[in-house]
Protein backbone atom coordinates (compact mmCIF):
# COMPACT_ATOMS: atom_id res chain seq x y z
CA UNK A 1 0.00 0.00 0.00
CA UNK A 2 2.83 2.21 -0.62
CA UNK A 3 0.75 4.27 -3.56
CA UNK A 4 -1.21 6.28 -0.55
CA UNK A 5 -0.67 9.96 -0.58
CA UNK A 6 -0.62 11.60 2.61
CA UNK A 7 0.47 15.26 0.99
CA UNK A 8 -3.24 16.72 1.69
CA UNK A 9 -2.37 16.21 5.76
CA UNK A 10 -0.93 19.63 5.92
CA UNK A 11 -0.88 21.68 9.05
CA UNK A 12 -1.83 24.44 11.21
CA UNK A 13 -1.41 25.08 14.47
CA UNK A 14 -3.14 28.24 16.96
CA UNK A 15 -2.16 28.92 19.97
CA UNK A 16 -3.43 30.89 22.95
CA UNK A 17 -0.97 33.14 25.13
CA UNK A 18 -1.48 34.95 27.96
CA UNK A 19 -0.25 38.37 28.50
CA UNK A 20 1.58 38.88 31.95
CA UNK A 21 2.02 41.90 33.71
CA UNK A 22 6.12 41.31 35.34
CA UNK A 23 5.67 43.07 38.72
CA UNK A 24 2.82 41.40 40.14
CA UNK A 25 2.73 38.21 37.19
CA UNK A 26 -1.14 38.84 36.98
CA UNK A 27 -2.43 38.55 33.79
CA UNK A 28 -2.69 42.38 32.04
CA UNK A 29 -5.61 43.86 30.12
CA UNK A 30 -3.23 45.66 27.46
CA UNK A 31 -6.16 47.23 25.06
CA UNK A 32 -4.52 44.52 22.36
CA UNK A 33 -1.72 46.57 22.24
CA UNK A 34 0.45 43.22 21.12
CA UNK A 35 -2.19 42.39 18.66
CA UNK A 36 -1.85 45.52 16.81
CA UNK A 37 2.17 44.97 16.96
CA UNK A 38 1.69 41.87 16.21
CA UNK A 39 -0.19 42.35 13.36
CA UNK A 40 2.13 45.23 11.98
CA UNK A 41 4.76 42.09 11.70
CA UNK A 42 2.46 39.19 10.91
CA UNK A 43 -0.84 40.16 9.71
CA UNK A 44 -3.74 38.31 10.23
CA UNK A 45 -1.09 35.52 11.78
CA UNK A 46 -1.63 37.26 15.50
CA UNK A 47 -5.00 37.95 16.55
CA UNK A 48 -7.09 39.27 19.19
CA UNK A 49 -9.35 36.91 21.64
CA UNK A 50 -12.15 37.45 24.53
CA UNK A 51 -9.75 38.46 26.82
CA UNK A 52 -7.88 41.61 26.24
CA UNK A 53 -5.14 39.55 28.67
CA UNK A 54 -5.32 36.73 25.58
CA UNK A 55 -3.13 36.63 22.14
CA UNK A 56 -4.20 34.33 19.82
CA UNK A 57 -1.56 33.26 17.06
CA UNK A 58 -2.02 31.20 13.90
CA UNK A 59 0.41 29.47 11.68
CA UNK A 60 0.25 29.31 7.71
CA UNK A 61 -1.05 26.20 6.06
CA UNK A 62 2.14 24.00 6.73
CA UNK A 63 3.50 20.81 4.45
CA UNK A 64 4.69 18.96 7.34
CA UNK A 65 5.54 19.07 11.23
CA UNK A 66 9.01 20.77 10.59
CA UNK A 67 7.32 23.81 8.57
CA UNK A 68 4.73 24.29 11.70
CA UNK A 69 7.77 24.12 13.84
CA UNK A 70 9.25 26.63 12.34
CA UNK A 71 6.21 28.85 12.25
CA UNK A 72 5.48 28.19 15.89
CA UNK A 73 8.86 29.01 17.10
CA UNK A 74 8.85 32.38 14.51
CA UNK A 75 5.48 33.33 16.40
CA UNK A 76 6.40 32.75 19.58
CA UNK A 77 9.72 34.56 19.23
CA UNK A 78 8.05 37.55 17.33
CA UNK A 79 5.39 37.71 20.27
CA UNK A 80 8.00 37.60 23.51
CA UNK A 81 9.72 39.97 21.59
CA UNK A 82 6.78 42.50 21.22
CA UNK A 83 5.74 41.93 24.57
CA UNK A 84 9.21 42.83 25.83
CA UNK A 85 8.89 45.85 24.21
CA UNK A 86 5.85 46.92 26.09
CA UNK A 87 6.89 46.15 29.30
CA UNK A 88 5.01 42.88 29.40
CA UNK A 89 5.61 39.10 29.44
CA UNK A 90 4.00 36.19 27.75
CA UNK A 91 3.38 32.29 28.51
CA UNK A 92 1.72 29.54 27.90
CA UNK A 93 -0.52 27.72 30.24
CA UNK A 94 -3.86 26.30 29.62
CA UNK A 95 -5.38 28.51 33.01
CA UNK A 96 -3.25 30.98 34.85
CA UNK A 97 -2.16 30.00 38.15
CA UNK A 98 -3.51 33.15 40.74
CA UNK A 99 -5.04 35.54 38.20
CA UNK A 100 -9.44 36.65 38.85
CA UNK A 101 -11.76 36.51 35.63
CA UNK A 102 -13.48 39.33 37.07
CA UNK A 103 -10.62 41.78 36.85
CA UNK A 104 -9.73 41.48 33.35
CA UNK A 105 -11.83 43.17 30.70
CA UNK A 106 -13.46 42.11 27.18
CA UNK A 107 -12.73 42.95 23.62
CA UNK A 108 -14.86 45.30 22.77
CA UNK A 109 -15.64 43.46 19.42
CA UNK A 110 -19.23 43.03 18.19
CA UNK A 111 -18.80 38.88 18.30
CA UNK A 112 -17.24 38.95 21.71
CA UNK A 113 -20.26 41.23 22.72
CA UNK A 114 -22.55 38.84 21.16
CA UNK A 115 -21.47 36.02 22.87
CA UNK A 116 -21.08 37.96 26.42
CA UNK A 117 -24.66 38.84 26.01
CA UNK A 118 -25.66 35.72 25.55
CA UNK A 119 -23.17 32.82 27.88
CA UNK A 120 -23.19 36.21 30.72
CA UNK A 121 -20.91 34.89 33.45
CA UNK A 122 -19.67 31.73 31.50
CA UNK A 123 -18.07 33.60 28.73
CA UNK A 124 -17.01 36.11 31.08
CA UNK A 125 -14.88 33.34 33.61
CA UNK A 126 -13.84 31.83 30.11
CA UNK A 127 -10.52 32.84 30.82
CA UNK A 128 -8.77 30.05 29.36
CA UNK A 129 -6.39 29.35 26.73
CA UNK A 130 -5.69 26.43 24.07
CA UNK A 131 -4.40 24.63 21.20
CA UNK A 132 -5.88 24.18 18.36
CA UNK A 133 -4.21 21.69 15.46
CA UNK A 134 -5.87 21.94 12.06
CA UNK A 135 -5.05 18.79 9.92
CA UNK A 136 -5.91 19.03 5.95
CA UNK A 137 -8.38 16.70 4.54
CA UNK A 138 -9.02 15.75 0.60
CA UNK A 139 -12.54 16.79 0.57
CA UNK A 140 -15.88 16.80 4.03
CA UNK A 141 -17.38 13.81 3.10
CA UNK A 142 -13.29 11.99 4.38
CA UNK A 143 -13.28 14.59 6.77
CA UNK A 144 -16.23 13.58 8.67
CA UNK A 145 -14.88 9.82 8.68
CA UNK A 146 -11.80 10.36 10.02
CA UNK A 147 -13.50 12.86 12.39
CA UNK A 148 -15.69 10.05 14.03
CA UNK A 149 -13.08 8.10 14.38
CA UNK A 150 -10.33 10.14 15.86
CA UNK A 151 -12.42 11.28 18.68
CA UNK A 152 -11.28 8.24 20.51
CA UNK A 153 -8.09 9.16 20.92
CA UNK A 154 -8.64 12.18 22.14
CA UNK A 155 -7.94 11.55 25.86
CA UNK A 156 -4.41 10.09 25.35
CA UNK A 157 -3.06 12.79 23.23
CA UNK A 158 -5.35 15.73 26.05
CA UNK A 159 -3.61 13.83 28.68
CA UNK A 160 -0.12 14.60 27.06
CA UNK A 161 -0.72 18.51 26.54
CA UNK A 162 -2.04 18.93 30.67
CA UNK A 163 -1.23 21.89 31.57
CA UNK A 164 -3.32 23.40 33.95
CA UNK A 165 -3.64 22.39 37.55
CA UNK A 166 -4.29 25.52 39.36
CA UNK A 167 -7.31 28.36 38.89
CA UNK A 168 -7.75 31.29 40.85
CA UNK A 169 -5.02 30.70 43.35
CA UNK A 170 -6.37 27.11 44.48
CA UNK A 171 -4.86 23.56 43.40
CA UNK A 172 -7.64 22.48 41.30
CA UNK A 173 -6.62 18.51 42.05
CA UNK A 174 -7.00 17.93 38.28
CA UNK A 175 -4.15 17.86 35.69
CA UNK A 176 -5.96 20.08 33.42
CA UNK A 177 -9.19 22.43 34.61
CA UNK A 178 -9.77 24.36 31.52
CA UNK A 179 -11.75 21.92 30.32
CA UNK A 180 -13.91 21.83 33.63
CA UNK A 181 -14.27 25.99 32.87
CA UNK A 182 -14.63 25.85 29.14
CA UNK A 183 -17.42 23.37 30.17
CA UNK A 184 -20.27 25.38 31.08
CA UNK A 185 -20.38 26.56 27.43
CA UNK A 186 -22.92 24.84 24.95
CA UNK A 187 -21.87 22.46 22.12
CA UNK A 188 -18.64 21.44 23.97
CA UNK A 189 -17.22 17.97 25.10
CA UNK A 190 -16.32 15.34 22.17
CA UNK A 191 -18.81 15.39 19.71
CA UNK A 192 -21.23 12.64 18.70
CA UNK A 193 -21.11 10.47 15.56
CA UNK A 194 -22.24 11.65 12.18
CA UNK A 195 -23.06 9.26 9.41
CA UNK A 196 -22.52 11.30 6.94
CA UNK A 197 -21.60 14.43 6.36
CA UNK A 198 -25.17 15.11 5.12
CA UNK A 199 -26.08 14.25 8.58
CA UNK A 200 -23.56 16.78 9.79
CA UNK A 201 -25.02 19.74 8.08
CA UNK A 202 -28.59 19.15 8.62
CA UNK A 203 -27.67 19.23 12.24
CA UNK A 204 -26.06 22.53 11.38
CA UNK A 205 -28.63 24.01 9.53
CA UNK A 206 -31.51 22.75 11.96
CA UNK A 207 -28.78 25.03 14.93
CA UNK A 208 -29.21 28.02 12.64
CA UNK A 209 -32.73 27.68 11.01
CA UNK A 210 -33.72 27.98 15.10
CA UNK A 211 -31.46 30.35 16.57
CA UNK A 212 -29.36 28.44 18.44
CA UNK A 213 -26.15 30.08 16.68
CA UNK A 214 -25.66 32.42 13.82
CA UNK A 215 -22.62 29.48 12.10
CA UNK A 216 -21.13 26.46 12.60
CA UNK A 217 -18.33 28.60 14.61
CA UNK A 218 -20.12 28.35 17.83
CA UNK A 219 -20.52 25.03 17.84
CA UNK A 220 -17.38 24.65 20.11
CA UNK A 221 -16.14 20.67 20.29
CA UNK A 222 -12.85 18.85 21.18
CA UNK A 223 -12.70 18.45 17.27
CA UNK A 224 -14.80 19.30 14.58
CA UNK A 225 -15.04 19.80 10.89
CA UNK A 226 -14.28 23.12 10.23
CA UNK A 227 -17.49 25.19 8.63
CA UNK A 228 -15.32 26.86 6.21
CA UNK A 229 -12.00 24.78 5.54
CA UNK A 230 -11.15 21.28 5.03
CA UNK A 231 -9.62 20.75 7.92
CA UNK A 232 -10.16 18.57 10.75
CA UNK A 233 -9.60 21.03 13.82
CA UNK A 234 -8.61 19.27 17.26
CA UNK A 235 -9.24 21.79 20.04
CA UNK A 236 -9.47 19.40 22.99
CA UNK A 237 -5.71 20.35 24.49
CA UNK A 238 -4.76 22.93 26.66
CA UNK A 239 -2.04 25.15 24.99
CA UNK A 240 1.39 23.22 25.74
CA UNK A 241 3.80 25.35 27.94
CA UNK A 242 6.58 24.38 25.57
CA UNK A 243 7.00 24.53 21.78
CA UNK A 244 8.04 21.04 21.56
CA UNK A 245 5.19 19.92 23.72
CA UNK A 246 3.14 21.73 21.17
CA UNK A 247 4.70 19.95 17.99
CA UNK A 248 4.67 16.67 19.37
CA UNK A 249 0.55 16.93 19.94
CA UNK A 250 0.13 18.53 16.13
CA UNK A 251 2.37 15.56 14.68
CA UNK A 252 0.15 12.93 16.58
CA UNK A 253 -2.95 14.45 15.52
CA UNK A 254 -1.61 14.38 12.05
CA UNK A 255 -0.96 10.90 12.27
CA UNK A 256 -4.13 9.64 14.16
CA UNK A 257 -5.85 10.82 10.71
CA UNK A 258 -3.48 9.25 8.10
CA UNK A 259 -3.65 6.47 9.79
CA UNK A 260 -7.25 6.48 9.99
CA UNK A 261 -6.95 7.48 6.02
CA UNK A 262 -4.64 4.54 5.27
CA UNK A 263 -7.42 2.10 6.75
CA UNK A 264 -10.18 3.26 4.96
CA UNK A 265 -8.28 3.30 1.88
CA UNK A 266 -8.08 -1.12 2.78
CA UNK A 267 -11.74 -1.02 3.53
CA UNK A 268 -10.33 -1.01 7.18
CA UNK A 269 -11.81 1.34 10.22
CA UNK A 270 -11.00 1.22 13.95
CA UNK A 271 -13.92 0.82 16.49
CA UNK A 272 -16.40 3.49 17.21
CA UNK A 273 -17.32 4.39 20.67
CA UNK A 274 -19.87 6.26 22.05
CA UNK A 275 -19.66 9.75 23.07
CA UNK A 276 -20.56 8.53 26.80
CA UNK A 277 -17.61 6.27 27.01
CA UNK A 278 -15.32 8.37 25.23
CA UNK A 279 -16.48 11.42 28.07
CA UNK A 280 -15.25 8.94 30.75
CA UNK A 281 -11.88 8.87 29.34
CA UNK A 282 -11.70 12.66 28.78
CA UNK A 283 -12.82 12.86 32.45
CA UNK A 284 -10.04 10.65 33.67
CA UNK A 285 -7.05 12.63 31.74
CA UNK A 286 -8.07 15.78 32.45
CA UNK A 287 -7.95 14.55 36.09
CA UNK A 288 -4.84 12.99 36.33
CA UNK A 289 -3.17 13.49 32.49
CA UNK A 290 -0.17 10.85 32.14
CA UNK A 291 -0.15 9.53 35.62
CA UNK A 292 -3.45 8.01 35.53
CA UNK A 293 -5.50 5.17 33.91
CA UNK A 294 -7.87 5.63 30.96
CA UNK A 295 -10.47 2.85 29.85
CA UNK A 296 -9.51 0.24 26.85
CA UNK A 297 -12.44 -0.63 25.57
CA UNK A 298 -11.37 -3.12 23.59
CA UNK A 299 -9.99 -5.43 26.72
CA UNK A 300 -12.92 -3.56 29.15
CA UNK A 301 -10.67 -3.02 31.20
CA UNK A 302 -8.91 -0.11 33.09
CA UNK A 303 -5.10 0.59 31.03
CA UNK A 304 -2.21 3.09 32.72
CA UNK A 305 -2.26 6.19 30.11
CA UNK A 306 1.29 5.56 29.36
CA UNK A 307 0.79 2.26 28.10
CA UNK A 308 -2.18 3.46 25.99
CA UNK A 309 -0.28 6.47 24.66
CA UNK A 310 2.31 3.99 23.47
CA UNK A 311 -0.01 1.59 21.98
CA UNK A 312 -1.29 5.25 19.81
CA UNK A 313 2.38 4.97 18.92
CA UNK A 314 2.22 1.66 17.53
CA UNK A 315 -0.99 2.30 16.13
CA UNK A 316 0.36 5.49 13.96
CA UNK A 317 3.83 3.79 13.34
CA UNK A 318 3.45 2.66 9.73
CA UNK A 319 2.32 6.31 8.68
CA UNK A 320 5.08 8.52 10.66
CA UNK A 321 8.03 7.95 8.29
CA UNK A 322 5.41 9.24 5.25
CA UNK A 323 4.64 12.12 7.54
CA UNK A 324 8.33 12.84 8.51
CA UNK A 325 7.29 12.79 12.32
CA UNK A 326 8.73 9.97 13.90
CA UNK A 327 11.36 11.53 15.89
CA UNK A 328 9.20 14.36 16.72
CA UNK A 329 6.73 12.25 18.26
CA UNK A 330 9.25 9.48 20.05
CA UNK A 331 11.61 12.29 21.50
CA UNK A 332 9.15 14.13 22.53
CA UNK A 333 6.75 11.61 24.25
CA UNK A 334 10.13 9.99 25.81
CA UNK A 335 10.54 13.73 27.57
CA UNK A 336 6.83 14.88 28.81
CA UNK A 337 7.25 10.91 30.12
CA UNK A 338 10.67 11.44 31.75
CA UNK A 339 9.50 15.25 32.90
CA UNK A 340 5.73 15.03 32.93
CA UNK A 341 3.52 17.23 30.96
CA UNK A 342 3.44 20.87 32.05
CA UNK A 343 0.89 20.52 34.75
CA UNK A 344 3.04 18.11 36.63
CA UNK A 345 5.63 20.54 36.30
CA UNK A 346 3.72 23.69 37.70
CA UNK A 347 2.95 21.70 40.47
CA UNK A 348 6.43 20.69 41.17
CA UNK A 349 7.40 24.01 41.38
CA UNK A 350 4.89 24.92 43.71
CA UNK A 351 5.65 21.98 45.79
CA UNK A 352 9.43 23.55 45.83
CA UNK A 353 8.58 27.07 46.66
CA UNK A 354 5.12 27.45 47.59
CA UNK A 355 4.51 30.18 45.63
CA UNK A 356 2.60 30.99 42.59
CA UNK A 357 4.26 33.59 41.82
CA UNK A 358 7.01 31.15 41.14
CA UNK A 359 5.11 29.28 38.87
CA UNK A 360 3.93 32.25 36.68
CA UNK A 361 7.94 32.77 35.97
CA UNK A 362 8.74 28.97 35.35
CA UNK A 363 5.66 29.40 32.68
CA UNK A 364 7.10 32.92 31.51
CA UNK A 365 10.82 31.33 31.31
CA UNK A 366 9.45 28.23 29.33
CA UNK A 367 8.01 30.19 27.04
CA UNK A 368 10.75 29.69 24.30
CA UNK A 369 12.19 26.71 25.59
CA UNK A 370 12.19 23.68 23.31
Amino acid sequence: MGNISYSHFTLGVEEEYMVLDPQTRELKSHEQQIVKLGQDLLKDKVKAEMHQAVVEVGTDICKDIHEAFKDVAGLRGNISEIAGQLGLWVGASGTHPFSHWENQLITDHVRYNQIVNELQEAARSNLIFGLHVHVGMEDRKMAIHIANTARYFLPHVYALSTNSPFWESRETGYKSFRTKVFDKFPRTGIPDYFESFEAYENYVNLLIKTNCIDNAKKIWWDLRVHPFFNTVEFRICDVPMTINETMVIAALFQAICAKIYKLRSQNMNYMIYQRSLLNENKWRASRYGIDGKLIDFGKEAEVDTRALIFELMDFVDDVVDHLGSREVIHQNIDKIFTTGTGADRQLKIFKETNSLVKVVDYIHDQFLAL
